[in-house]
């Protein structure tokens, strides 16, 4: 179904391994301007299968702005360097292009955590906050955004630091304590392990952790020992779309 949205809205989408979510966005208030619309991600994820769902999106969302795409993975001027949970196909495809030529729209693509942490910065938990924030995504892996004094510092990827001999995101993503069946406080002390090793590297003045399980975070984030304050995000699963939309307005 068509949504009305003003002239010049920008529209952002959020490019998953399991689903393609679109909406307009309202930069004053930081919310949606109009229904989302989801749609299932193909299967394989190739550039032109998602292509053409882009098309279908934007005809749906019907707002006529700029357009920012999330990207599962390391984007360097539009350019996909990897994909971890979308089609090996992306490496080195050049994601603003392949969806611009196939929507006729001026498009940017970045990377869905920067993404994330752009709209924290911009309108949730790290609006206003000085010095280094960084924002990471518990999901099927680990997902993070380095922010300074609000300004982004692209592609962190410090979801695949090695600690103890393994890539950290296969021992403490939300998709861990899942397939072990971990309690939180279980989960907690893989966390810990890991926030000290990014605290000790960074020396961050915040941590702001999203995901869809930042909706437990009373579970699990007090249960975290570390010095550094740590909180949860406020946008959860709108933060892509709408870092998408803001990206794209300031491009």
């Amino acid at each position: 179904m068509s949504t009305s949205t003003p002239s010049g809205t920008p529209i952002g989408i959020d490019f998953g391994g399991s689903g393609i979510k679109a909406a307009a966005v309202d930069l004053d208030t930081g919310d949606f301007a109009g229904e989302r619309t989801r749609i299932d991600t193909p299967q394989p994820s190739t550039p032109d299968a998602v292509a053409k769902v882009l098309v279908d999106l934007l005809d749906a969302v019907d707002a006529d702005g700029p357009v920012g795409v999330t990207v599962p993975g390391v984007v360097r001027g539009g350019v996909v360097g990897s994909a971890a949970n979308i089609d090996q196909s992306w490496i080195g495809a050049d994601a603003s292009a392949v969806f611009g030529t196939a929507t006729g729209r001026r498009v940017v693509a970045l990377n869905d955590a920067d993404a994330a942490g752009l709209a924290e910065a911009a309108f949730g938990a790290a609006r206003g906050q000085r010095g280094l924030v960084v924002m990471t995504t518990l999901g099927t892996g680990i997902g993070s955004a380095l922010l300074y004094d609000g300004a982004l510092v692209p592609n962190a990827e410090l979801g695949h630091l090695e600690i103890d001999g393994r890539n950290a995101e296969s021992h403490a993503a939300n998709s861990a304590r899942e397939r072990e069946d971990l309690d939180w406080a279980e989960w907690a002390d893989r966390l810990t392990v890991y926030y000290t090793t990014v605290e000790r590297l960074l020396s961050p003045d915040l941590f702001v952790v999203g995901g869809g399980v930042s909706k437990h975070a009373d579970k699990f984030l007090p249960l975290i020992k570390i010095d550094t304050p740590i909180i949860p995000a406020l946008l959860r699963n709108k933060a892509g779309i709408i870092g998408a939309a803001l990206h794209a307005s300031r491009a």
